[in-house]
């Protein structure tokens, strides 16, 4: 028989109750991410929804989904600051442990929108376990995503900023180029006398002397190809791998120059365009790296009186003899602007003109543009109010005055290229918004001026009257918005990308008149005598497409190069050459004509 008193003391003592979560407001900030981030991935609006929808917005779910966890989810306090403090921890030591440093970006990117459908999802799939079974099962999923993130290495985003993950313990295509390349030649890191008596090159008809080409518009006349290429395609010269980097090549004559990455040296490196064969590199040590992009430099080097000038990406500019690769002089733009490296890296290509070698910095105080002696490096001006910018100065003649043109965060600015005077300068700021693209003369008077991230496309038109100098507005469109993909011009219409559709605008109004899918976030060349284009996708495909506005015509495609591809293409003396961070390659075109036309060094 039992005891009364136990009996009645068990009445007395209520049973424990377990907690019961408040789910549905998780539930409600959760979807809402998914939203934010969806709408912010089609990238077609402003910046705002850009950057509200991929940054600010997770951003805010984040802090959401902690305050709801914190102060609404009915659960023991005990639980509500569990649960946070071990995915701080488990982030803690997971970004000490992982291969990469993915910072701020990194976080939000991944991170947030990962771990915020791990929570949520579990708790809704849960929802008829016991709360310690649902409480164990969150620690031991971050746990899992924490161990799983330490093995995985980020290979950098593509241009609709998709990661490319691959294994920790997979070599990548940077550590296998450092593995083969045991015993490189190199030169001298200090400036050193030239002999006299040393060989020199010039300019050459089929050369490809400078950025974007022998007039920096990414137009190549004089050039007729073979354009069936389901009989006749191009075929593969030779191939291997390269250090990661964003430069396109140079080619003079039988050497090609371009700029890359190894470990922590920064190289400038001349191959034999024939066979691929290293000639010699310079390298100066140094790196830079993102998440984005990834490593290596990003600005191509330019050929001038028998030398080669670089930029790299954290402001050093070099001087080397083309044949020999000896350094004559390096300057660091950083020391003599007081700019600092900018978020994506130095990207100027540095342009020689009146015997100076300018390049964009970014300084304060009147130095956004730098430039120097071409033979001496000594500092020559700094001008210009611009902060950001990814373009390089570009000679151009407007109202029948050369000058140099740059755009940058505060609009398209104008410099005389002796003195570095202000010409003139049509204000179109943008917010935070970077830009990238190259201005693109389109007659005596009138430019275009692209700029990604829904900011849009603007023709202004220039005058000069006297001395005096004005500029207005024509036509802005945000239907047409380039971000790092430079534009082509002819007859009336300019070939470019939208983001990541190819398309075809009516210079006169701005009108789209067609659009097409399948690039990716591509670079285009234009052979004029032609009227061919010729696209490099993303992906590494070429494909030839037909510069009329009627309608969107291909004509050949061919997968040329693996891995993300961002590199403008070239041709040169009837080759084509594709680089991007992976690999470098050559390819034998059917050449119908060579080229007739090619840049006059400039004094």
């Amino acid at each position: 028989m039992s005891d009364p008193v136990l009996q009645a003391e068990a009445q007395t003592v209520p049973p424990t109750v377990p907690p019961r979560l408040r789910l549905w407001p998780g539930v409600v900030i959760f979807l809402v991410l998914v939203a934010v981030r969806g709408w912010g991935a089609l990238g077609a609006g402003t910046p705002g929804q850009f950057f509200f929808g991929l940054v600010i917005g997770p951003a805010v779910c984040a802090l959401a989904l902690v305050l709801w966890w914190l102060f609404a989810s009915g659960l023991r306090w005990s639980d509500r600051w569990l649960i946070p403090a071990a995915v701080a921890v488990i982030s803690v030591v997971s970004a000490v442990v992982s291969s990469d440093h993915f910072g701020a970006l990194g976080l939000i990117f991944f991170g947030i929108p990962i771990v915020s459908t791990v929570w949520v999802c579990w708790l809704v799939l849960s929802m008829n376990l016991p709360w310690t079974a649902r409480r164990t099962g969150l620690l031991v999923l971050f746990t899992g995503l924490g161990v799983f993130s330490c093995l995985l290495h980020i290979d950098g985003m593509n241009g609709a900023f998709n990661p490319k993950f691959t294994w920790r313990w997979t070599p990548t295509p940077e550590q296998l180029r450092l593995a083969e390349r045991k015993d490189p030649p190199k030169t001298q890191v200090t400036a050193q006398p030239i002999d006299d008596a040393a060989p020199t090159l010039t300019v050459e008809p089929g050369d490809w002397p400078d950025f974007r080409g022998p007039l920096r518009d990414g137009q190549l006349a004089g050039v007729t190809i073979g354009t069936n290429w389901e009989h006749s395609r191009p075929r593969e010269v030779w191939r291997h791998r390269i250090g990661p980097g964003w430069s396109s090549v140079t080619i003079i004559g039988q050497r090609l120059y371009t700029q890359e990455q190894l470990g922590e040296n920064e190289l400038v490196v001349c191959y034999d365009a024939s066979t691929g064969t290293e000639l010699w590199s310079h390298q100066d040590a140094t790196r830079f790296t993102e998440i984005i992009a990834g490593a290596g430099p990003r600005s191509t080097p330019t050929f001038h009186n028998g030398r080669i000038y670089t930029l790299g990406a954290t402001g050093k500019l070099n001087c080397l003899h083309a044949v020999t690769g000896k350094l004559v002089w390096s300057k660091d733009i950083i020391a003599d602007t007081g700019a600092t490296v900018p978020q994506w890296g130095f990207s100027s290509s540095p342009l020689i003109a009146e015997g100076l070698v300018s390049v964009f910095a970014g300084g304060p105080g009147g130095k956004s543009v730098v430039a120097y002696q071409a033979d001496t490096g000594n500092l020559a001006w700094t001008a210009g109010e611009g902060a950001t910018s990814y373009c390089s100065t570009q000679l151009s003649t407007v109202c029948g005055v050369e000058q140099l043109l740059i755009t940058t965060d505060a609009g398209l600015s104008s410099f005389q290229p002796k003195t570095g005077e202000v010409l003139w300068h049509h204000t179109w700021p943008t917010e935070g918004i970077v830009r990238v693209v190259q201005p693109a003369v389109i007659s005596d008077s009138d430019i275009l001026i692209g700029t990604g991230m829904g900011i849009g496309t603007r023709r202004i038109h220039v005058e000069k009257e006297g001395q005096t100098w004005t500029t207005k507005e024509v036509w802005t469109v945000r239907t047409f918005k380039p971000y790092f993909n430079d534009l082509v011009v002819s007859e009336g219409h300019a070939y470019g990308f939208d983001n990541n559709i190819f398309m075809c605008v009516d210079l006169a109004d701005g009108r789209t008149v067609w659009r097409a899918r399948g690039y990716g976030n591509g670079e285009v060349l234009f052979l004029s005598d032609q009227k061919l284009l010729l696209v490099l996708t993303e992906t590494g495909e070429v494909v030839l497409v037909e510069a009329q506005p009627k309608q969107h015509r291909e004509i050949a495609r061919l997968k040329v190069i693996e891995g993300k591809t961002w590199n403008h293409p070239v041709i040169a003396h009837g080759k084509l050459f594709i680089r991007n961070a992976e690999e470098i390659a050559c390819f034998e075109l059917n050449v119908k004509s060579g080229a007739k036309t090619a840049r006059v060094d400039r004094p």
